[in-house]
């Protein structure tokens, strides 16, 4: 069956309100400090804890959709997110926030499942397309989530955001029953056998370990920026508040709306030509962030120039590796995405270390270096392609 216009839209607007789920927390730590009479570095620890929870569900659940029907995994996986979201709004203590955001997670990996989906049911001629429509959906979540949920925690207290997310999601369930089509899996192994093939395809796949590295890296600069921008924004001269520094992700999704194109380029021209503009963008926008660190409209064009950036490397290399097994296309994504979300957490750590005792200057050299990694691993590869 393949994906009409419809199918596509519904795909890329439940990946966006899914994946929102892992970041409404962020913004609201501070409400859930206050409430609970605890730390904020304590109540951060909820943010912890739920992208442990996402690694975990990439890991163990996405390898899953070549084994299992796609569409009734993706269903019963963001009815747990229902569920979890609303057991965080009746929440009595830190602990468990904690412990629901771990759940909130785990099950919130449902576009890791729906962009496998997608990629098997389109036309290879089309898939870059496709899958940059989706992505835009997925990074428009991920941006505007924290600018919606310090808007409703701010006005309607941080329980009213999970309860709203929760209705979301079961709303989205729905949506899934009735407008996304049905997928044949092609595993017929044991469960075991599947996760042992995970490593398998490190091993015998050079074009997933290439692409994975980039991602990690890249990805790694993204996280290291977003966690850091808020030391810089909160102090002089910006003095922006945490509401204001949330409307930066409006920024950030103009250039996560450039997915599509990149996928286009990706359709008719050689991946890895849009994956070489991606990174050039990269080292332009840690450029403008260095030169103009005291000029928000600097800031802002540096802000689209990463992201569109990213969506050039991310969608033209989850494009290749689509491309590569069919029927392995679910435990190629979880090698891949998993990497990405490791260098998210690494960069956003070495970020904190960085501005501890270099600040801004110190996070846009660090930055720069781990994209001039992955644009040395492009060099070193690009021959044997």
């Amino acid at each position: 069956m393949a994906l009409s216009k419809w199918n596509i839209m519904m795909m890329a607007l439940c990946t966006g309100l899914i994946v929102a789920n892992i970041y409404y927390s962020q913004p609201l730590l501070v409400l859930i400090s206050e409430e609970f009479g605890v730390s904020e570095s304590n109540a951060g620890q909820i943010t912890f804890f739920t992208q442990i929870g996402y690694a975990l569900g990439l890991f163990f659940c996405v390898p899953l959709g070549d084994k299992l029907e796609r569409k009734s995994q993706i269903i019963v996986m963001t009815l747990i997110a229902m569920l979890a979201l609303t057991a965080a709004g009746f929440s009595q203590n830190v602990t468990m926030l904690k412990v629901t955001g771990l759940l909130i997670g785990f099950a919130s990996v449902s576009p890791q499942l729906i962009l496998p989906l997608a990629a098997h049911l389109t036309d290879p001629s089309s898939r870059g397309k496709v899958i940059g429509t989706i992505m835009s959906g997925l990074l428009v979540g991920i941006l505007l989530s924290r600018t919606l949920s310090g808007v409703v925690g701010h006005h309607l207290g941080w329980r009213a955001m999970f309860w709203i997310a929760a209705g979301i999601s079961g709303v989205l369930a729905l949506i899934m029953m009735i407008s996304f089509p049905r997928s044949q899996p092609h595993f017929a192994g044991t469960y075991g056998d599947l996760m042992k093939s995970l490593f398998t395809l490190i091993k015998e796949q050079p074009m997933l370990r290439e692409a994975s590295a980039i991602n990690a890296c890249c990805f790694g600069m993204f996280g290291m920026f977003w966690t850091t921008v808020v030391f810089l924004l909160s102090d002089k001269p910006f003095s922006y508040t945490s509401e204001q520094i949330g409307f930066m992700g409006l920024a950030a999704a103009a250039g996560a709306l450039g997915a599509p194109l990149i996928g286009r380029i990706a359709d008719k021209k050689n991946p890895r030509i849009a994956i070489g503009y991606g990174i050039i963008c990269l080292f332009i926008g840690y450029f403008l962030f260095y030169v103009f660190q005291a000029n928000i409209i600097g800031i802002i064009v540096g802000i689209i120039a990463i992201d569109l950036g990213l969506q050039g490397i991310h969608v033209s290399n989850q494009t290749r590796i689509y491309a590569l097994l069919p029927e392995a296309r679910n435990r190629l994504n979880t090698v891949f995405v998993t990497a990405s979300f490791i260098g998210t957490s690494l960069g956003s750590g070495i970020g904190l270390w960085v501005w501890s005792f270099a600040k801004w200057n110190g996070v846009c050299i660090a930055g720069t270096t781990l994209i001039t990694i992955a644009l040395v691993i492009y060099l070193a590869t690009y021959k044997k392609k």
